[in-house]
């Protein structure tokens, strides 16, 4: 059976024919240094500005420089002088290290903790300490004044033969190793 071309034709909906764009109105030259009109038509309703909240944003866009991370030293004098809080810091660390390195690991501890509580000392005392400055003020001087008292301590304790006998530390770890 053959199907009716023209039976197919009128069951199909017709595309409705697009209109052509309007096209735009073609702007004269203006001369130089004129300013030109304003555009007849509706003016676009301006809605006020919302009022601006004193309450502070949950989203910050920038964090806030910690307070004392300033340069150490005026400008005019070369960056490593600049930073010489934070140079003294990593060198004193550098030599706690390689005293570790070299087979001394209570002294390599200890030159490390005193280099710590140093750091806690110059954040709490001076009144810009550059690089060495990583929070607040407050949260600096408790993390390296706590680091490097532990650091020390366990310095003190370490086996063999303690510098420091604490007598429930033996008692403590063994009730929590063995």
């Amino acid at each position: 059976m053959k199907a009716d071309p023209g039976a197919e034709a009128a069951t199909a909906p017709e595309p409705e024919p697009v209109p052509p764009p309007e096209p735009e109105p073609q702007s004269k030259p203006q001369p130089a240094g004129a300013v030109p009109a304003p555009e007849a038509g509706p003016e676009p309703a301006v809605e006020p500005a919302p009022a601006r909240s004193r309450r502070f944003p949950s989203v910050t866009r920038d964090t806030a420089r910690p307070e004392g991370s300033g340069r150490a030293v005026p400008g005019a004098v070369s960056a490593p002088a600049r930073q010489w809080p934070m140079l003294s810091v990593l060198a004193a660390t550098a030599a706690g290290l390689l005293a570790m390195s070299i087979g001394h690991p209570r002294v390599g501890c200890l030159v490390i903790g005193a280099a710590l509580i140093a750091a806690s000392a110059m954040r709490q005392l001076l009144p810009s300490v550059g690089m060495l400055a990583v929070r607040s003020r407050f949260t600096d001087v408790a993390t390296y004044g706590l680091l490097g008292v532990a650091i020390t301590m366990l310095a003190l304790v370490m086996e063999p033969s303690p510098w420091l006998e604490i007598p429930f530390l033996e008692t403590a770890v063994r009730f929590t190793v063995r």
